[in-house]
Formats: C-alpha cells, structure tokens, sequence
C-alpha cells in the first residue's frame, strides 16, 4: 500500500501524457450521440470515483445523473429504456460479474456504454462499447490507492473533454502531489494521536464528498475503525447527534463553494466541542483542533478531490501501523470482489 501510494504523481503524469489524448477523442465520439442523461455503476472505491463524476456531469456538463442499483437488473431482470443514455461503469478489475452483467443490458437496452477500468483485457472493457483505461499499472495492495486517484483523473478529462475541454488545469496535478505526500511525518503525528480512536466520522460538502466516503473506506478496511462518511447536510439532519468530544471528526473542506457551503456545519461541530481535524485551507486548519494544509493553489475545485484523498490514504496507513495492524493484509478481503 505504501509503495503505490508513492507512484500516484508517477500515474497522473502517465494520464496526462500517453491517456489524455485518447480519452478526448472518446469523449468526442460519445459527444457526437448526444445523450440526454448519465448513469453510473460501480462498487467501493471505484463507486466514490463514480459519485466524482456524478458531481462533475451534473455541475460542469448539466447533465441529469443518477447512481444505478445492479441489483435492479442482476436480481430482479428489470429491463430498461435507456435510449440516449450514457452509462458509464466504473471498475478497477473490470471483473465483477453484476458489472458485466448491468453494462452488457445497458448496451442490449439502447445505451451508450463505456468502461473505465486497470484492465484494458478485463470482461467489462469488453462487454461496453468504449472502454478507457486508467493506465494505473498492476496494483497489488488490496486497499486501492493508485487506482482511485487514476479514476478520478480519467473521469475528470473525460468530462472536460465532452464540453469541449483541453484537461490543461489538471497538468499541475502531479507536482502537487508530490508536495503533499512528501509531507508523511506529519501525518504520522496524526495518525499517533489518533491511533486509539473507536470511532470516526467523516464529512464534507461537494466536491470533497466522495473524498470523505473514499477516506471513510479506507480507514475501515486497513485499521478495522468503524468510520461513517455523511454530507455536511446529512450530518445536521441527525447523526449530528452522536458527535462527542471524544470521536474526531475529519472534515475535507474544499476551496470554493463546497467549502463555503461546509463552514455552517464546521460551526455546528466546533460548538459541539468536536475533535475537529481539517484537510483544506490553512484559516479552517488554524481554527481546528488539528488538520493538514492542502497546497491547492489555483486548482479548480473540481480537481482538488485529487490531491484531498492523498493524505487521507497515509492517515489509513499510517493509523493501522500505529494500531499494529498490516495494511496489506486487511482480513476477509479479495483485491476482485465478485458480487452479483
């Protein structure tokens, strides 16, 4: 886990360089059948990746979007319209049977399919019609790490390419994230105050959601501690109830509108004495009880989901090595998980 977390710049500059220009030119082909809405269909990591892009065609391409149930389909043989639809599944492996199986009836139902995937040979890649790969590499550790952050970039320049874009904010993504992982000792002073921890909630607005889902994941299945991600909005309509003094509250918050629509709920919490740790902007780091500066620049908010899981993914490592725990070997998980 260490190790390919430390190849995430490497991976981004390989997106940028040798992906980029074969994302675009799908992105054109799949704007030239001009689909009216989005599903997406993906499961753990790959889903927060699929919620990011949720975000991204609602807000940036103001297209009308949803989350598919498989189940709908794998489970039940619901059989759908999805004439001038795109349905994009979203999978690390590309080996889940209910993946192949939902995307094989979108494309039989009318729709516009395409995979993004690790494995340009994988079942999905072959069951859609486009299929773009993430160009990760082989990832061993069973928590994702490399991939994710692929994902998101993948899915960013497929976005930007549908309207026409060139991704040329996103070149400075791996300078940056160099910066930021550079900086581990300081979130192993995080994880050092944090290893005792029995519970742990997440939250953010925006953007920063997925991150707080993506973060919850991991810290659960590496160190085993129960951590429950919910929008800032969410947390206010009645989980706000169980934060205590005593389980931190780790708070992604974004530069731009998700942050300013964030700061209420960083309000609430503070007045609930929360144990309140910042990834985001140094003047809400300063007014927390601890926190990490995320360098961000003049990244769009749109991009900064790239950089904000990076150290979210060394507190998950570095909190089950305090814990005594292996990252690399988190008990009953597979690296495919075949579900159907």
């Amino acid at each position: 886990m260490a190790a390919e977390t430390a190849e995430q710049p490497a991976v981004l500059r390989r997106i940028l360089v040798e992906g980029a220009p074969r994302i675009r030119e799908t992105a054109e082909r799949i704007a030239a059948r001009a689909p009216r809405f989005v599903l997406l269909t993906a499961r753990g990591t790959s889903d927060n990746a699929a919620l990011y892009a949720k975000y991204l065609l609602e807000i940036l391409l103001g297209r009308p979007c949803g989350m598919t149930s498989m189940s709908t389909t794998t489970a039940y043989g619901a059989r759908q319209d999805l004439t001038d639809c795109l349905v994009i599944a979203v999978s690390q492996s590309g080996g889940s049977p209910d993946l192949v199986a939902s995307t094989r009836a979108a494309r039989e139902a009318g729709a516009v399919t395409l995979a993004v995937t690790n494995n340009a040979g994988s079942p999905l890649a072959a069951a859609a019609e486009f299929h773009i790969d993430v160009l990760a590499g082989p990832e061993r550790a069973l928590p994702a790490t490399k991939t994710y952050t692929a994902e998101l970039l993948a899915l960013y320049l497929l976005v930007d390419g549908l309207r026409g874009g060139d991704g040329a904010a996103a070149k400075v993504l791996p300078d940056l994230a160099e910066t930021v992982l550079a900086r581990r000792d300081e979130v192993r002073r995080l994880a050092a105050r944090y290893r005792f921890a029995e519970r742990m909630v997440l939250t953010s607005r925006g953007y920063g959601y997925p991150t707080a889902r993506e973060a919850a994941l991991k810290l659960m299945e590496t160190s085993y501690i129960p951590a429950l991600a919910y929008s800032g909005a969410d947390l206010l309509h009645g989980p706000l109830a169980m934060v205590d003094n005593v389980s931190p509250v780790i708070a992604v918050v974004p530069e731009g509108k998700g942050g300013e629509a964030l700061r209420p709920v960083l309000d609430r919490l503070r007045d609930r004495g929360a144990d309140l740790v910042v990834v985001g902007p140094e003047a809400e780091v300063a007014r927390a009880s601890a926190g990490f500066v995320l360098p961000t620049g003049e990244l769009p908010e749109e991009l900064q989901p790239v950089l904000e899981i990076l150290p979210l993914q060394l507190l998950a490592y570095e909190v089950t090595i305090a814990r005594g725990q292996d990252p690399d070997a988190p008990r009953a998980l597979a690296k495919v998980t075949e579900t159907r």
